[in-house]
């Protein structure tokens, strides 16, 4: 790297519009794993002005997905002209997994296949304690930060925002913020300036200390005003924002989206895997930065490829960090699924804020951040 370069990354609110959908996908997703834990779905979802259109296919229980949309669109905090929980028009176009689909995930040796083919990427590095890129793990927090005021009162703002940082970098550490960008819905009673005070202080609760200087710039609303927003002003579609959901253009990505997906679709599990071998690889001192490929075909258990790429900060080769991985565990869909408890109700909390770089919790949501293989990579390596 440089000795001194800028790197910039963005988030998005839970009231944008795309991730509005991405709520919804995930809310289905999750009422049919309390139903059952082997059920497939694939759901997209669309929304735009008073309406939200829900297609894709399924195997398993009935659920009430009108009912579950409205639901999410009430707890985003949408009740307004344009696009409100109580009024906004549904439609529902979703039919039954394909057969040949379900032939090559459900083996008769009872093995899983894939759900599909592709290629998926992790990635860790040590720019934060979530051993994530810096300037993504801020813009996370900045906006969850103005949900939270939002949640607790705040009528001022509305759900919909964005966030961006660029952050400046010396020897491969961000050391200062260079450009905070903070586009935020807010009421008509709210000022420009009020707004203003209001992002200053939370950069200064988010952010390191230090990080901004009298050079920082600091851009809020920069088109003057952000009244309107949410599906009443831009169309929101499941799965457009999964550079914002994995790394913030810090590592490669597949190109497969998450929301919606039960962990058969290795789009999902295995990015999840990829993560979580990458991160316990940085969190072994194996390495200061790792990405990880996996790939599959469709009906097939075992990964194609394997790949192991430390950027020039390994400790020990990545053919040795290999072969531990493989060591140390298995990566067929079904044992992903198993050794992550991925059939169960945990996705709905994953369409805001990040897949990645999160807590793990204790009914097994983002059960992929744990860091319970750093000694078997050790020893294996």
């Amino acid at each position: 790297m440089p000795r001194r370069h800028l790197f910039t990354s963005e988030s998005v609110s839970e009231g944008h519009p795309d991730k509005v959908a991405d709520r919804i996908s995930d809310e289905i997703l999750d009422a049919h794993l309390r139903e059952g834990a082997r059920a497939r779905v694939a759901i997209e979802t669309l929304v735009t002005t008073d309406r939200c259109v829900v297609a894709g296919e399924v195997r398993g229980p009935s659920v009430g997905v009108e009912e579950i949309a409205r639901r999410a669109v009430r707890d985003i905090g949408y009740e307004a002209e344009g696009f409100s929980w109580r009024t906004l028009r549904f439609e529902s176009h979703v039919h039954a997994q394909s057969a040949e689909i379900a032939q090559g995930v459900d083996r008769e040796d009872g093995e899983e296949g894939a759900g599909d083919q592709g290629l998926m990427f992790g990635f860790a590095c040590r720019e934060t304690p979530e051993l994530m890129p810096a300037p993504l793990q801020y813009a996370h927090r900045i906006l969850e930060r103005f949900a939270a005021r939002r949640k607790a009162g705040d009528a001022d703002l509305g759900p919909d925002g964005k966030s961006q940082l660029t952050l400046e970098y010396e020897d491969g550490r961000p050391v200062r913020v260079h450009t905070a960008v903070v586009s935020h819905q807010h009421s008509r009673r709210l000022s420009s300036a009020a707004l203003r005070d209001l992002v200053d202080g939370v950069l200064r609760e988010v952010l390191p200390g230090g990080w901004l200087d009298a050079q920082t710039r600091v851009l809020v609303n920069p088109t003057g005003s952000f009244v309107h927003g949410g599906p009443a002003a831009d169309t929101g579609l499941t799965g457009r924002k999964i550079i914002v959901d994995t790394y913030g253009g810090a590592a490669p990505h597949g190109g497969g989206a998450f929301s919606g997906k039960d962990p058969s679709k290795v789009d999902r599990s295995a990015a999840y895997a990829a993560r979580y071998l990458a991160k316990n690889v940085v969190a072994a001192g194996l390495a200061d930065r790792c990405v990880i490929q996996l790939a599959y075909a469709i009906g097939v258990a075992e990964p194609l490829a394997l790949y192991v790429d430390t950027q020039g900060t390994g400790t020990v080769p990545e053919d040795r960090i290999a072969a531990a991985i493989r060591t140390a565990v298995s990566l067929t869909p079904r044992a992903i699924r198993e050794r992550l408890g991925l059939a169960r109700p945990i996705y709905a909390r994953t369409s805001a804020y990040g897949h990645f770089g999160r807590t793990p919790q204790a009914d097994g949501g983002f059960s992929w951040e744990r860091a319970d293989l750093v000694e078997a990579l050790q020893r294996a390596a």
